[in-house]
């Protein structure tokens, strides 16, 4: 049953993958593929280490791959929000099709503050 289960989310972490290169190539812009890499590529390894951890339980290399989830968990978001805030900061703009531009929005706001204080 462990083999399964550890069989299933191998295959699982695989797909993942799979679909991150997909989202990289197919992608318009620098952010939908910062975006797609950074959840499928996280999703997909930590559904292969924990496979690892559940095939070797709690021997070293379970625990290893049990920490290598919460560094991945913990470090690749962080690192996504970065590399999109340095590049909009850039002057790298959304592909036109885009909808949002979150990060417009609180310089706007805040040019509008100023101006109603000013006036």
């Amino acid at each position: 049953m462990t083999d399964i289960i550890c069989s299933i989310l191998f295959i699982l972490g695989t797909l993942f993958n799979f679909f991150s290169g997909v989202g990289l190539i197919r992608l318009p812009d620098a952010y939908n593929r910062l975006q797609s890499s950074t959840k499928a590529i996280t999703l997909g390894m930590c559904s292969i280490l924990l496979g690892v951890a559940i095939k070797y339980g709690l021997s070293p290399e379970g625990v290893k791959a049990l920490l290598a989830i919460m560094v991945i968990f913990s470090t690749a978001t962080v690192s996504a929000h970065t590399l999109a805030r340095g590049t909009y900061r850039f002057g790298i703009k959304p592909h036109k099709k885009t909808f949002r531009d979150d990060c417009s929005k609180p310089t706007e706001n805040k040019n509008l503050a100023q101006q109603e204080r000013s006036g």
